[in-house]
């Protein structure tokens, strides 16, 4: 199972690591330490075991943004791009600003922020990579129902 920080930064509280799945949380602690392929997997490995349907559009696209961030390290730009564009579209199904705990208008805004230059051309293999601050993934306190 995920561990669990001791901080004020925490990224969930002892309450989420009782509420949700292992995997869910892992793929959070390795997010936020920039693993982001190794996020993907985590997020993968809960994605084909038991998540309901909404659970699996969420972990979808919450894979698919962990992989645009894995795509610019390899140097891969467009398919980052496509990435990133496909992990909005299944937020936007989502239809909610919350999932599991997860703000998601908040995260959405960090993407944006980091992200959006790719969508900025044609071509964004065209652009030299800016510095970004990548997203930090912080729960909400409550603990919510998921399927």
């Amino acid at each position: 199972m995920a561990e669990m920080k001791d901080s004020a930064e925490a990224a969930y509280t002892a309450e989420h690591a009782a509420a949700y799945p292992g995997d869910y949380l892992a793929g959070i602690d390795l997010y936020n330490a920039g693993e982001f392929h190794a996020a993907h997997d985590a997020w993968e490995a809960r994605w084909v075991d038991e998540a309901g349907p909404r659970e699996k559009l969420f972990l979808q696209a919450m894979i698919q943004s962990a992989v645009a961030f894995h795509h610019l390290e390899i140097g891969r730009r467009g398919a980052a791009r496509r990435m990133y564009v496909m992990a909005k579209e299944k937020f936007a199904r989502l239809e909610t600003p919350c999932f599991m705990s997860l703000d998601l208008v908040d995260y959405q805004a960090q993407l944006d922020r980091a992200l959006a230059w790719l969508a900025s051309v044609p071509d964004p293999r065209e652009l030299a990579m800016p510095e970004m601050q990548l997203p930090t993934i912080r729960l909400l306190p409550e603990v919510m129902e998921y399927d």
